[in-house]
């Protein structure tokens, strides 16, 4: 049998393979940031309104060093994490790139404008809850325009809001845990305020790890 030399082979799988990994990795790796971004967020935001006593859980359930009920965190570090993998995902199906103050000087402006926003909602006194929902909206929406701007980022933001503010809603009412001065349906009329701007602020952050993932596949696939 005569061995021909210099044919070519077949391609080769590795590379491959190995930028499919790394971007398997890569999204592992982002949700477990986002989570813990979520986690922490919960932890310091909720602790400020127990503190103010707008929220109130059991005398039993705030018994930890946190004075927050335990499946609090949790669950929004794993919200956190699926907005933040969302975002650059619905982005990415509708062909529009956000390409908008992407850096992280702008996003961790974005950060403290959320916590100011929950701080305000807890501290800030007004005359009525109508005056402050109407003023926390003014801010949450001038949030978006200031470090998003796009129209899936509202859309997304509003949709998650009305779902979470339901989810609250079905908590307080089998008592899981209640607000001090309910005034709209169980709970109080901001909340949608804030779950808002707690989205665009988590989607903004999953789509700078996204875009600085970006940027290290490509270094990667030029150095290849």
């Amino acid at each position: 049998m005569v061995e021909v030399k210099g044919q070519p082979g077949p391609a080769p799988r590795g590379p491959y393979i190995a930028v499919i990994t790394d971007r398997t990795a890569n999204m592992v790796i982002r949700g477990i940031m986002l989570f813990s971004v979520g986690v922490f967020l919960a932890l310091v935001l909720n602790l400020l309104q127990v503190q103010r006593n707008v929220t109130l859980f059991p005398p039993d359930v705030i018994a930890s060093i946190f004075s927050s009920a335990w499946w609090v965190p949790p669950c929004c570090g794993t919200a956190s994490a699926m907005i933040g993998l969302l975002y650059p995902c619905i982005d990415s199906r509708l062909g529009e790139p956000h390409k908008f103050k992407r850096e992280w000087s702008s996003v961790m402006r974005c950060v403290a404008v959320f916590v100011g926003i929950n701080h305000a909602s807890a501290k800030v006194a007004f005359a009525n809850n109508v005056q402050l929902s109407l003023t926390l909206a003014a801010l949450s929406i001038g949030l978006w325009w200031t470090f998003d701007r796009s129209r899936s980022g509202f859309g997304l933001g509003v949709g998650i809001a009305f779902l979470a503010t339901l989810a609250t809603q079905l908590l307080v009412y089998h008592g899981v845990f209640q607000y001090t001065s309910p005034d709209f349906l169980y709970i109080r009329s901001w909340l949608p305020c804030i779950f808002f701007a707690g989205v665009i602020t988590m989607g903004n952050i999953g789509r700078q790890l996204a875009l600085y993932e970006c940027k290290v596949i490509q270094e990667k696939t030029h150095q290849d």
